[in-house]
């Protein structure tokens, strides 16, 4: 499945059984921060949240939304900043960071696309959480 925009997407799966959830696109540069929280604050336990941006992923982000992705295992979440490429996976109930993330810091010295860093790609194996036993 690939994401792309020129804003910034999320989509959902559940942790057990791989099921497509949800998706979303989110206007982080006029858009309105509160349809992310509505995204975010009703995730489940064990729930895979992918995430992708490639223009500005963080000039609407808010303490609150920062925590909860933060909460989901991204360690990049407080420096993301504007025009910043960002690709995330991470889960609700995580314990630690996630393994899969990556940001591509925007600056005019390494730009790839004159305002733009160079688009991230990233490629790994998200394990399956197993059933809650009865």
């Amino acid at each position: 499945m690939e994401i792309f925009s020129v804003y910034s997407d999320c989509l959902s799966l559940s942790g057990v059984t791989g099921e497509l959830l949800d998706t979303k696109h989110f206007d982080m540069w006029a858009g309105d921060v509160g349809e992310l929280l509505k995204f975010l604050r009703p995730l489940h336990e064990g729930t895979l949240v992918f995430a992708a941006s490639y223009d500005d992923p963080s000039t609407k982000l808010n303490e609150e939304a920062r925590r909860l992705f933060e909460e989901l295992g991204s360690s990049a979440i407080r420096e993301l900043a504007f025009r910043d490429s960002w690709v995330f996976v991470g889960a609700k109930g995580i314990d630690s960071k996630s393994p899969f993330e990556q940001r591509m810091k925007n600056s005019k010295l390494t730009n790839k696309y004159e305002g733009w860093p160079e688009a991230l790609e990233m490629d790994g194996c998200v394990p399956q959480r197993p059933p809650e036993e009865a």
